[in-house]
Order: structure tokens, then C-alpha cells, then sequence
């Protein structure tokens, strides 16, 4: 039977498979790049410091709605030129645009870029390398918390880097894989709670929040499922999750990261210093195991597992 609404499980698929094999290639500009530019560009037009709250969030809302409109039409119309072209050709940067999306290889890639010179025992590069995917200050961090910090990163990114845009793009294509990047870019860009953006990126922390919400519950499923090959079970996830997702600060955050936390065996969350002050992160998880480098490998094993998990669900969909 045809679904009602016409899914994209070829192009995931194609996607998914260019990320895992081929990553981010070096030699062009990611789109990812292009979005933060746009929405800088159109933040240095809306931004006005002596506005009031209100006003700034009027303005970071028109900012979020403008870029995920531009982004969603111009991938779309690119896609529609080069079918004009070549049907194949539309079909080729639609799957190709597609894995732009998904970074599976980059999180594995950032992980074994902590863990090398943890591993040589230089906690300086450690250091540097893990600031690199994370917000807070890292060059005080011992190896557990370097550690915690990648383990964190990269089970957020779960659903952030994986599941999110390869949901979107089974139900939209690259147009609609990509306005999610674009909502998760203004998120990262944005969506903090200091004085220049707390109003200002209201809109973009929001609209994120509300499109991860679905794919995040989804990533719990896919983790549950990813137990059974962990030495590990879903019943021990689903618990951990209902006990210390809701802990998190991010209505969608807590669930990989609690569910990871429970694979592991390990205790997440702690002190995180961000600009000189210290913030406490609820701890998820429970302390059965200490977190040391074989930590960062195990969460790379859940992150490939999920990936393989997507693979068989893409399968599975374009053949029913």
C-alpha cells in the first residue's frame, strides 16, 4: 500500500551509507557553514542591544523563520534544477545533500580524537580536542571528566547528528533534512540563556526543542533496542531514562544521554564551567563503572550500533 505521504527511504539510505563510508569531505564548504552565515548575516540587520525583551524576541523569531524558510527553498529549488537537468542528477545531490545532514563518522571521529592522546597519556591535545565539540572550559578538565565530556557530546549527538536528520529526511527529503540542520545550527549559535541571547535566541532553542522532541523518543527506542548487542538490556535503558532524563535541562537531551549512561554502566553529568563560572549538570546514570578510555570506545559501539540499527529500519521501509 502507498503511503499518504511519500517517504524518502531510498535517499536516507543513500545518505546514511555516503556519511558512513565517505564523512564530511575536507574539500568544499558544508552547508552547515553557509546557515551559520546566513543567520549571522541576518542577526547583524535584526539585533538591537537597547531593544526591549519583547521586541528581541519578535526579532529572534523573524531571524529562525527567515533562515528555515531560505534554507528549506533553495535546497529544494537546486534539487529541482538539476532534475530539470537529469533525473538522476536531481536524485544524486537530493541523497547527496542528504548525508550533509548526518554525522556519524564525524562523532566517531571526534571521539578517537580524544582518546588518542588520552591513550599517549598528552592531556594537553585531550584537552584541545574535546574542546573542539564541546561549550565548556576544558583545560582544567583530569581525563575522567575529558571523557565525560566526549561521552556526553557524542550520546546527545545521537539523535542531534543521526536520528533527527535522518528522520526528516525519510519524511522530506534533503529540503526537509536540511531545515532541521538549520534549527539545530540557530540552536547552537543562539539558544543560550546569556544576556545578548536569552531573548533573542528564544525562537531558535524552541523551535529545536519542539523538532527534536519525536526523534529523540525514537533514539530511545533504537537505544533499548541497541542493549540487546551491549551487554546491556532495554529494560535497564527504559528505567534509567524514565529516573534521569527529566534531570536534564533539554527536553530531548536527557534521553541519550541517560540511556547511554545506563549501557555503560556509568555516572554522567557533574560540574561544567562555561566563561569562568561553574554550573552543576543533574547527574544521569549510575557510577558502576569509572569513566576512563574504554568509556569513549563503548559509546562509539552504541553510536555504530544505532547507525546499523537504521540502516536495517530504512530496509525494512523502502521494501513495505
Amino acid at each position: 500500500m502507498t503511503p499518504m505521504i511519500p517517504l524518502h527511504f531510498e535517499a536516507a539510505i543513500g545518505g546514511l551509507l555516503i556519511d558512513t563510508v565517505v564523512g564530511d569531505p575536507t574539500f568544499f564548504t558544508h552547508p552547515v557553514i553557509w546557515i551559520a552565515r546566513l543567520a549571522h548575516f541576518i542577526e547583524h540587520k535584526l539585533y538591537a542591544q537597547t531593544s526591549s525583551a519583547l521586541s528581541k524576541r519578535i526579532r529572534g523569531t523573524i531571524l529562525a523563520f527567515a533562515v528555515l524558510a531560505i534554507v528549506y527553498t533553495a535546497t529544494a529549488y537546486f534539487i529541482w534544477l538539476a532534475h530539470l537537468v537529469n533525473p538522476w542528477l536531481g536524485i544524486a545531490l537530493n541523497v547527496w545533500l542528504l548525508s550533509t545532514t548526518i554525522a556519524a563518522k564525524g562523532l566517531d571521529q571526534a571521539g578517537k580524537r580524544v582518546l588518542r592522546p588520552l591513550q599517549e597519556g598528552n592531556l594537553s591535545d585531550a584537552r584541545m580536542y574535546t574542546g573542539y565539540i564541546v561549550s565548556r572550559e576544558t583545560d582544567h578538565l583530569d581525563e575522567p571528566e575529558l571523557v565525560r565530556a566526549t561521552v556526553e557530546t557524542i550520546a546527545e549527538n545521537i539523535v542531534d547528528a543521526v536520528v533527527s536528520p535522518l528522520f526528516f529526511g525519510i519524511l522530506g527529503g534533503a529540503p526537509l533534512a536540511l531545515l532541521y540542520r538549520a534549527a539545530n545550527t540557530l540552536d547552537s549559535l543562539f539558544g543560550y540563556k546569556n544576556d545578548r541571547y536569552l531573548d533573542f535566541g528564544y525562537a531558535s532553542a524552541r523551535i529545536d526543542d519542539v523538532l527534536n522532541m519525536i526523534p529523540a523518543r525514537i533514539t530511545l527506542i533504537l537505544l533499548a533496542l541497541a542493549a540487546l548487542f551491549l551487554h546491556s538490556t532495554p529494560a535497564k535503558v527504559i528505567r534509567m531514562v524514565h529516573r534521569d532524563a527529566k534531570k536534564h535541562p533539554s527536553p530531548n537531551s536527557g534521553i541519550p544521554e541517560s540511556a547511554c549512561a545506563a549501557i555503560l554502566g556509568v555516572r554522567l553529568g557533574g560540574e561544567n564551567r562555561y566563561h569562568g563560572s561553574t554550573h552543576f549538570r543533574a547527574y544521569l546514570g549510575d557510577p558502576i563503572r569509572p569513566l576512563n578510555q574504554q568509556t569513549i570506545i563503548g559509546v562509539t559501539h552504541i553510536l555504530w550500533t544505532t547507525v546499523i540499527l537504521l540502516f536495517a529500519i530504512c530496509f525494512i521501509g523502502m521494501i513495505i
